[in-house]
């Protein structure tokens, strides 16, 4: 599972000091929400990347088990 980001992983993606966020948070609060808001967009659809590929996995498992048994449906 991945480690949640920490405000300096996210300063370092943005190119920023770690001051400048916590600047954004206190004087420009709405940048500071859609800034956060894109990086926890970008986590939900790694989850998803990372379940769908969970998924395909246990189907072809599962195919592969309802071949090996000769399973007929």
């Amino acid at each position: 599972m991945k480690q949640k980001r920490t405000k300096r992983d996210m300063a370092y993606y943005l190119d920023i000091d770690v001051s400048t966020l916590y600047n954004w948070r206190k004087y420009k609060p709405n940048l500071y929400r859609i800034v956060m808001l894109g990086f926890k967009f970008d986590e939900v659809i790694e989850t998803q990347k990372r379940l769908s590929d969970e998924l395909e996995g246990t189907e072809q498992e599962i195919r592969q088990e309802i071949e090996e048994y000769g399973c007929k449906g």
